[in-house]
């Protein structure tokens, strides 16, 4: 029984593959044809990271059952870090595809340890108060990321936290062919883009086989016995503020990753991007796509980042249209019979395949 379940997973692991995949072919096709209007193709890398952003939530908020409201300040620290490190090593690095990966890792290794150190005091709590206090640290991040003046040159790195307001980008003492990459509340300017379409495909494809292969594993066990009971998973000795940090801390890794996917796809970036709207955003997609469902996490941030965009010829109706189909969609997802019978085809399906199957 147990074997039947596991392949079961394992065979809706790789249709979910399959279809990322398929589906960033289809996407990839029609863009070297030029079929997809511009409109879309400026927002395919912000896509691809919002997915990504989706998936490390749901990682949080789906699998370990804690509700997070400040998840687009790892995005904020991942996005500021990946930044610096991809323009740090221009010189040293001269492809843009491997500066971008170094970038990744960077932001992704920055947000990770932002998670571990937030998560010590954070993962003490449940419920509101988790989500009152991820709130209060995603602000938190966010000021302090507008307090940054980073430079570079060929001396190194120069950096100023801009606490009074009183210093400027001309206290980097930065030499005659020195770059200024973060000036404080204007964020980061001038940055270099070098994200791409095909790199965020595959770093959806690294957070798909990360969250999904941790979901599966026994520590993704252990994290799902502590989201449904914690006093039986401590009972049994699971501890439970170690599976949730690691939960947390990979989520927030993800978040980073993704981060600098978005800083490094733009050339002027400021840390109202990553504030507590985007924080609720992102959970739209994850409460939209499904709790613990990987594959509707997906689907909610394509169509949720799709449908304003492709709603701003109606700029008067524009919000009250993607709140009524917000609405709709929660209406259906959580309607009992629309559910049953979808239930009641599948079944129906899966009986007329078998009996094809006994016939053959």
């Amino acid at each position: 029984m147990m074997k039947c379940l596991q392949n079961k997973r394992t065979r809706r692991d790789l249709i979910t593959y399959a279809l990322v995949i398929a589906a960033f072919v289809a996407v990839y096709f029609l863009q070297a044809n030029r079929m997809i209007p511009r409109m879309i193709v400026g927002q395919l890398v912000p896509i691809c990271s919002y997915v990504v952003m989706a998936l490390s939530l749901n990682l949080v908020v789906g699998v370990a059952g804690d509700l997070s409201l400040g998840h687009a300040g790892f995005m904020s620290v991942g996005a500021y870090t990946g930044i610096v490190a991809a323009m740090s090593l221009t010189q040293a690095v001269p492809d843009d595809g491997l500066r971008l990966v170094i970038a990744m890792i960077v932001g992704a290794a920055s947000a990770a340890l932002a998670g571990f150190v937030i998560g010590i005091p954070v993962l003490r709590l449940s419920g509101d108060y988790l989500a009152i206090v991820t709130l209060a640290f995603g602000e938190i991040i966010k000021e302090i990321v507008t307090c940054l003046i980073v430079g570079v040159d060929e001396r190194g790195l120069h950096v100023l936290f801009n606490l009074t307001g009183s210093l400027s980008v001309s206290d980097l003492n930065l030499s005659e062919g020195g770059t200024a990459i973060i000036k404080g509340a204007q964020g980061a300017s001038g940055v270099e883009t070098i994200s791409t379409f095909i790199a965020g495909f595959l770093l959806v494809m690294v957070a798909l086989v990360v969250v999904l292969n941790l979901v599966r594993s026994r520590t993704g066990r252990a994290i799902m016995a502590v989201r449904d009971n914690r006093i039986a998973a401590e009972s049994v000795g699971i501890s439970t503020t170690k599976y949730r940090m690691i939960a947390f801390v990979v989520s927030a890794a993800l978040a980073g990753a993704a981060g600098a996917l978005f800083g490094n796809g733009f050339s002027q970036l400021s840390a109202t991007k990553f504030d507590f709207n985007t924080s609720i955003l992102i959970l739209v997609f994850v409460v939209l796509g499904g709790l613990g469902n990987m594959r509707g996490s997906i689907v909610a941030a394509v169509a949720l980042t799709i449908l304003p965009e492709a709603l701003r010829q109606f700029s008067d109706y524009r919000m009250l249209v993607y709140a009524v189909v917000l609405i709709l969609v929660m209406i259906v997802s959580n309607n009992d019979a629309i559910k049953g019978a979808v239930g009641r085809l599948k079944a129906r399906l899966t009986s007329r395949e078998k009996e094809v199957g006994a016939d053959v």
